[in-house]
């Protein structure tokens, strides 16, 4: 007979790994080129980058509340469903679960990129990589949890020592030559100063999206209460650190200006340091971020479906567990459905709009906490959110206008995100009585 129980195999290590894991991809490394083009002022660009972490980390203290008071898998679709009923936790669930889909595919294509630059003769076979590293990530996790879990462990260690040695050289090695460009402030981009801003907010909100990942354990930590909240807090604070740091050091070795018309910064900072070939180093770094971060994708992306057919918003054959603790059926569907976007080059086109998902999946947490506080006052809280209610309230605004500024700063592209969520209630209707019936 299946298994459809979890095993509590994960501690806090794994937490602080996987938070690490599942946040710090090619991001920090890519993202500070477009960055650079918004907004075009150093201490600007710091501020953003200090802004969204300082979000993520008062987010984590409401999420802490959440996920030691509700210890399931499945983080936002939990919490949705629990204060709002089954619809939200449907929508909030397919939402979350669509946008690391599209995460996941980008990431297995964009490794596809990398590898062809270390090895050229797979240049003409990128999608089959692609694939192919999605297959050999399931077959690695069919193994086990515990296997997983040590390799996300090993990979998020390998992933901050990298980046932090990048830092290093950044600020000690003396280039043989300065960048070609003098260090100007430029103008910020066309449309003022608020739509600058925005849409490097937007890229950045995007690298830190992930800062949640422990919540997605809490049923198979040995502890949430103990662990959780130690996993969030240590996990934001280092991700943080890394992201400042690495911003720091790229804004040291080269002007602004430079910066903004880079697609890669971190390779043209190295290149200028140890000169042409040397940026061979960063696409390495760039390979096991995102290893790392698939790694974590592929752990906790399956049991957000995999909670959501255990409570008959989906289809039940995603809660078969095998004997290593792995939702493997679940983890089948997802890695196929990312396959499928490769195939159909869909990926890139979600990815566009994952931030409008993942920003309606915190603002959705928010708002569930601030509602289980009135309707289930007496649910047990290991943990309280610091500074509540102004600080759940003040996070839930901003999430809103977030929403609102993507919908009128990218109008074309948030349309998908809108009429995703036009067509939810007539899907959940026509499935509903199937998935409820347990076929």
């Amino acid at each position: 007979m299946a298994q459809h129980q979890l095993k509590k195999l994960l501690g806090v290590g794994f937490g602080v790994a996987v938070t690490i894991g599942g946040t710090v991809g090619t991001g920090i490394l890519r993202k500070p080129g477009p960055i650079a083009q918004d907004i075009g002022n150093p201490t600007l660009i710091i501020v953003v980058w200090l802004a969204v972490g300082l979000y993520a980390l008062v987010g984590s203290l409401s999420v802490m509340e959440l996920g030691t008071m509700l210890p399931k898998v499945g983080a936002w679709y939990v919490y949705a469903r629990r204060a709002f009923g089954n619809y939200a936790g449907f929508i909030i669930g397919i939402s979350s679960w669509l946008g690391s889909v599209s995460a996941m595919a980008f990431g297995a294509a964009v490794m596809s990129e990398y590898t062809a630059i270390l090895f050229p003769s797979t240049a003409t076979s990128q999608k089959i990589v692609a694939i192919a590293i999605l297959v050999a990530f399931v077959a690695f996790h069919s193994v086990g949890v515990r296997l997983a879990s040590r390799a996300q462990e090993v990979m998020s260690v390998l992933k901050a020592v990298g980046l932090l040695a990048f830092v290093v050289i950044c600020f000690v090695i003396t280039p043989a030559k300065p960048a070609a460009t003098v260090d100007t402030i430029r103008p910020l981009a066309e449309g003022g100063v608020w739509l600058g801003v925005l849409a490097a907010l937007q890229s950045v909100f995007y690298t830190y999206d992930g800062w949640h990942t422990a919540a997605y354990f809490t049923e198979e930590d040995v502890d949430p209460g103990r662990n959780l909240p130690r996993s969030m807090i240590s996990g934001v604070l280092l991700i943080i650190g890394i992201y400042i740091l690495v911003n720091l050091a790229l804004l040291y070795v080269l002007p602004v200006s430079v910066m903004a018309g880079s697609k890669l910064p971190a390779a043209d900072a190295v290149q200028l340091l140890f000169g042409a070939g040397s940026a061979q180093i960063v696409t390495f770094l760039l390979m096991i971020s995102i290893m790392g971060i698939i790694n974590a994708q592929i752990m906790f992306n399956p049991r957000v479906i995999f909670a959501m057919g255990r409570d008959g918003l989906f289809f039940r054959f995603v809660t078969r567990v095998n004997e290593g603790g792995t939702p493997v059926n679940a983890t089948l569907l997802t890695a196929g459905a990312s396959i499928l976007m490769i195939l159909t080059n869909t990926y890139g086109k979600l990815s566009d709009i994952a931030t409008f998902f993942f920003v309606l999946c915190y603002a959705s947490g928010f708002a569930a906490l601030i509602r289980l506080r009135q309707t289930e006052p007496e649910l047990p809280r290991v943990v309280r959110a610091w500074g509540y209610p102004f600080s759940t309230w003040t996070l839930l605004i901003v999430s809103i206008l977030f929403l609102l500024g993507v919908i009128i700063g990218d109008f074309s592209s948030s349309l998908y995100a809108l009429g995703f969520i036009a067509v939810s209630y007539p899907v959940y209707l026509l499935i509903r009585p199937i998935t409820a019936s347990g076929r």
